[in-house]
């Protein structure tokens, strides 16, 4: 059994007390902000010569100055919520993609995985408390206390009104409130349930070593492949998407996927990493390292290509409407999107090649580290351009988003390594229990 080490609780709760003290403090100077300042902060973004909407939105309704006044108090004011929104679709989304590299094991019959399996539990514990906040965010944009989503305003979509939006009045069947918030419930009730019934049934394998019980084990993780392929689609365009829904994409889904994917892989390296070199995962050897290290590099490289193929065929066609996502991103986040191609692409193709590489320890979790920073930088500009547009390099933003990626990061330690202490480490009545101990990459 793991033991919860005191200074590693320590250090979680550290995190959390200091990123809700630093997020308090970037939302009371955020919610300081009076007309003057966002007018001048408005003008100085025009003056630079820097006229592009980082928003198809913007595009549509009046464009005088009052119209302008209005928007950039809008996406000031939503920078708190931006920030606590990107770190929890970041985490939901990696949690259950765990739980999802779970059942793909269990599906496949995989042997080389099953003295990690207790750590895709542990992180996939974290999806009610990712739910939860997300449940929370939902709530205060439903009631218009948040403005994250602009197909959300009810002018959009009253034909004769001034500010009717004939693409969202079009969308209205999906984007509409009562239907958004119950997608939003059944992803988050239903991800949540098949976490608990998956770790149930792996318990119940491990204390009766039932074949029946092994099979329905089995069923229930093709069950979750099949609610995950559906979901995570659909709240990439509810949760992600939609923040932009004049914008078109059908590589996005993928591309916010795989991100995350190469995230839980990268989440799953680094604890079982931990585990061994504490002591409690001596089973955890090169060869376990190695294949998690191929997956790792595989799903960066698929990231890399589902980018590529969504940038590249959206900005040589050049049709106005849909150039403007990357636009807006090029123009007040350019810094941020070629970070984000060093860290998740470059680096990982210049280190991880090698297969003998992927047996040192070290620099394996330097890359996961690497690659989580950078997967995390990929939501952060899916999300902020979209809702904080370019009133960003601020020090509201800055103290709003180290907050609450010190408060998400501390969360997760905390909910994750106390899952872990509850559970047996090695699933002791797994039939290919012993196929993992013996493994060995034969290259």
């Amino acid at each position: 059994m793991y033991s919860f080490s005191p200074k590693l609780r320590l250090y979680s709760v550290i995190f959390i007390i200091l990123g809700l003290v630093l997020f308090g403090a970037g939302y009371f100077m955020n919610t300081g902000i009076d007309d003057a300042r966002i007018e001048h902060m408005m003008e100085a973004v025009h003056s630079s010569g820097h006229d592009a909407p980082t928003h198809s939105s913007e595009l549509v309704g009046p464009q005088d100055h009052a119209a302008h006044m209005d928007h950039a108090k809008l996406q000031i004011h939503n920078q708190p919520l931006a920030a606590i929104h990107t770190i929890a679709v970041f985490l939901f989304a990696l949690s259950c993609c765990a739980l999802f590299f779970y059942s793909i094991q269990n599906a496949a019959h995989a042997g080389w995985s099953i003295i990690i399996l207790r750590v895709m539990e542990a992180i996939a514990s974290f999806i009610p408390w990712a739910g939860a906040i997300l449940i929370i965010i939902m709530i205060l944009n439903v009631t218009h206390l948040g403005h994250l989503f602009h197909w959300m305003d009810p002018e959009l979509t009253t034909p004769g009104d001034p500010h009717f939006d004939p693409i969202l009045f079009e969308k209205k069947r999906f984007l509409n409130i009562p239907f958004y918030i119950f997608r939003t419930l059944f992803y988050v009730l239903g991800a949540s349930f098949f976490v608990w019934k998956l770790k149930s049934l792996s318990k119940k394998v491990d204390e009766t070593k039932s074949r029946t019980v092994y099979a329905s084990y089995y069923s229930w993780s093709v069950g979750y492949i099949v609610f995950f392929g559906f979901c995570s689609a659909a709240w990439a365009w509810d949760w992600l998407m939609s923040i932009d829904p004049h914008w078109y994409s059908t590589m996005y889904i993928w591309y916010a996927m795989v991100s995350t994917l190469a995230s839980s892989v990268a989440a799953i390296m680094l604890i079982s990493v931990y585990l061994k070199k504490k002591g409690f995962l001596p089973q955890f050897n090169d060869n376990h390292l190695h294949d998690l290290g191929v997956f790792l590099f595989a799903t960066t490289m698929l990231w890399t290509y589902t980018w590529f193929a969504q940038f590249m065929l959206y900005w040589y066609a050049n049709v106005p409407e849909e150039v403007n996502y990357f636009f807006g991103r090029f123009e007040y986040y350019s810094w941020v999107f070629w970070v984000i191609l060093l860290l998740n692409f470059l680096i990982p193709l210049l280190v991880m090649v090698s297969s003998s590489i992927k047996r040192n320890y070290t620099v394996m979790t330097t890359m996961a580290g690497i690659i989580l920073c950078g997967q995390w930088l990929v939501y952060f500009n899916m999300v902020m351009p979209g809702t904080v547009g370019p009133y960003w390099e601020t020090p509201e933003v800055l103290l709003l988003t180290l907050g609450s990626v010190l408060f998400g990061l501390g969360l997760f330690i905390f909910v994750v390594m106390t899952a872990l202490s509850k559970l047996q480490l090695i699933p002791v009545g797994n039939p290919f229990l012993k196929e993992s101990k013996i493994y060995e990459y034969p290259f």
